[in-house]
């Protein structure tokens, strides 16, 4: 039950898509599915155009950058140990140039991406509107210091990992709210990581129990999504190289699956965010007079 302001009648504040209380996790899930649905228009088309824009780059990369149709080196499992380790040495040297091609394309698209959604979840939480225009124009001035606060954070993540993998796991967790505190705070990108630091330091189980939960989610929804498409691809592909069809067929199913997934691991580390404030900084209660300002 509400009044004429939307608001609810009960103990329990409500303008958006949270209560303004910190949060439990089926919350926070609950919450990004909310937005998602309730403004549907604004993130699965943007996500939709990221993805499928994404998907063609993608699809370029693997014809003429990647030389995806050609067949893949495989290692001879009759070969002596020394000749074993040669041919793995060369998958690997092969296989790097091709993963920073795809990292540097996703690190663009996705950032992006992620950043437009946060803005129309800071919206959300008050129960504001908002089109792809608006959210564009918010975004907008803090576009390029995002990219680089992007790039900072993977290279953190990546040299931890290669250090035993644990330091890389802490810092992912650790940095994972940089995001949102430099979009909805409009700070620096110093700023946004200490931002991050300040308010994962004392909750970092807690915040990568949610941020796992997510990746989990993510993960099973995206399989399941490209599931058929995978389907109508030979399985020997890998092995024989793909034909343009099979790429085709590959990429789409990707797109497909990063149309859900890509706003729904948004939302979940946006929410976070803002839960980890409310927990911290009374956060709720300045987003309560912001929501009865409107």
């Amino acid at each position: 039950m509400s009044d004429s302001s939307g608001w609810s009648t009960s103990r329990e504040r409500r303008p958006g898509v949270i209560p303004l209380r910190p949060l439990m996790l089926g919350e926070i899930v609950e919450g990004a599915v909310t937005t998602m649905r309730r403004y549907a228009g604004v993130v699965f088309g943007s996500a939709a155009v990221v993805a499928l824009l994404s998907a063609v780059v993608y699809y370029a990369a693997d014809l003429w950058v990647l030389d995806a149709t050609s067949p893949a080196p495989v290692i001879d499992e009759n070969a002596p140990p020394e000749v074993q380790l040669d041919q793995a040495v060369t998958q690997l040297q092969e296989a790097l140039p091709q993963f920073g091609v795809l990292a540097l394309i996703t690190l663009v698209t996705q950032t992006f991406l992620s950043g437009l959604l946060t803005v129309v979840v800071g919206r959300a939480v008050l129960g504001q509107s908002v089109g792809v225009r608006g959210a564009w124009e918010e975004l907008r001035p803090r576009l390029v210091t995002l990219l680089g606060l992007t790039l900072v954070v993977t290279l953190a993540v990546m040299v931890g990992t290669a250090f035993f993998i644990v330091p890389g796991v802490w810092l992912y967790a650790l940095l994972s709210l940089a995001t949102p505190a430099l979009v909805l705070e409009r700070g620096t990108l110093g700023t946004a990581l200490r931002r991050s630091v300040a308010l994962v330091q004392g909750a970092w189980w807690r915040v990568f129990g949610v941020l796992v939960t997510a990746v989990l989610v993510t993960w099973v929804v995206s399989y399941l999504i490209q599931w058929p498409f995978n389907l109508a691809i030979d399985p020997q592909a890998f092995e024989r190289g793909y034909t343009p069809e099979e790429l085709m067929l590959q990429e789409l199913g990707g797109a497909v699956a990063r149309t859900i997934t890509v706003p729904f691991s948004a939302a979940v580390t946006a929410l976070l965010y803002i839960d980890q404030r409310m927990r911290r900084e009374k956060l709720a209660d300045e987003l309560a007079r912001a929501a009865r300002a409107e």
